[in-house]
């Protein structure tokens, strides 16, 4: 009835800083559409999704992650 709810990739493989410079690392969690995959999706707990979320934000600052697609 219930799916099983997803392991965290973060705290799987013991990874504790998520570089924004890292974009092989953040890229699987911006689709085409640039938009941030929830955790609902993703499935990484809430100290890592606000943690990728920064990376995510200041990678698209400097232009290492486009904010849209056209």
């Amino acid at each position: 009835m219930f799916r099983r709810r997803k392991v965290c990739k973060f705290c799987a493989d013991k990874i504790d800083d998520i570089n924004y410079k890292d974009v092989k690392l953040i890229g699987p969690f911006v689709p085409e559409r640039g938009k941030i995959l929830p955790r609902r999706i993703s499935g990484t707990c809430a100290m890592h999704q606000r943690k990728l979320q920064t990376a995510i934000k200041r990678a698209r600052q400097i232009a290492l992650i486009p904010y849209v697609t056209d």
